[in-house]
């Protein structure tokens, strides 16, 4: 029985395979087998395929993909880049830049004098004391899967949120600083809004803050995300500004200016 070459199978078959093979293979492998296979891994319906497959999108699907490609690696690589965000470990993944008072502490919801949070799923918060409490993350994104390429000439949203509230019986002070850094360290793009102080006999609710960084310069590497703050009333104890929930997230741009 005479052998029989895969190439000799109809596109749309050798698409369909191509469909269920690990992405980062097609690329770095199966691209370069031959100029059929590249042609064919470079299609954008292979793309559009694989997200469909993977529920990155829907049958009804009609919003504007620049690249399909790169939607495709930026929805699979889509997570919050920040370790322990709701304090379940304590102050696990978090770099400790200031511990004024009586230093960084871990509670659970509501807490005293607290609201419940809008999201049933978190269950802790990091609460302050009366000196400046302050501690960050250093997100390295080549760590985290995201090529130089992606970063510099696509330059994909880079959403940031935080929340933070108060106690009911104090009033605070909330510090929230985020920064893009190059491979040196150099800043290239930062979010730091004015702190924000509540007053004492507050609602103690809950309030999100959030950014999104587009456009911004190419060499990108690394995000710095810094909060904390402390309370006005100088009360020894934790009744400083109480933080949880943060995220970074990436996200595909559906247009992309070139």
């Amino acid at each position: 029985m005479a052998l029989v070459s895969i190439n000799e199978l109809p596109e749309n078959i050798l698409l369909e395979v191509f469909t269920h093979a690990p992405a980062r293979q097609l690329l770095l492998r199966c691209r370069l087998v031959c100029s059929l296979w590249r042609d064919l891994i470079d299609l954008v319906t292979l793309w559009k395929r694989k997200c469909l497959r993977e529920g990155f999108i829907t049958e009804d699907w009609d919003q504007p993909v620049a690249d399909w490609k790169v939607f495709y690696f930026l929805c699979s690589l889509r997570r919050n880049l920040l370790r322990n965000p709701c304090a379940e470990e304590d102050l696990t993944s978090w770099q400790i830049d200031s511990n004024g008072g009586n230093e960084w502490k871990v509670e659970s919801l509501p807490g005293d004098h607290g609201t419940d949070f809008p999201d049933s799923k978190v269950k802790k918060y990091f609460v302050t004391s009366f000196g400046m409490c302050l501690k960050s993350q250093l997100v390295d994104l080549k760590a985290e899967g995201y090529w130089e390429d992606l970063l510099d000439t696509f330059r994909p949203e880079i959403e940031v949120k935080d929340w933070f509230a108060a106690r009911a019986d104090c009033g605070c002070t909330y510090h929230i600083r985020v920064q893009l850094v190059s491979e040196n360290y150099i800043v290239l793009a930062s979010f730091e809004p004015p702190p924000v102080t509540i007053d004492q006999w507050n609602s103690a609710e809950w309030t999100e803050v959030s950014h999104t960084f587009s456009d911004y310069p190419s060499g990108v590497r690394h995000i710095l995300f810094q909060h904390g703050g402390k309370d006005t009333q100088f009360w020894a104890g934790w009744y400083g500004p109480r933080v949880t929930n943060s995220s970074i997230i990436i996200t595909p741009k559906m247009t992309r200016d070139r």
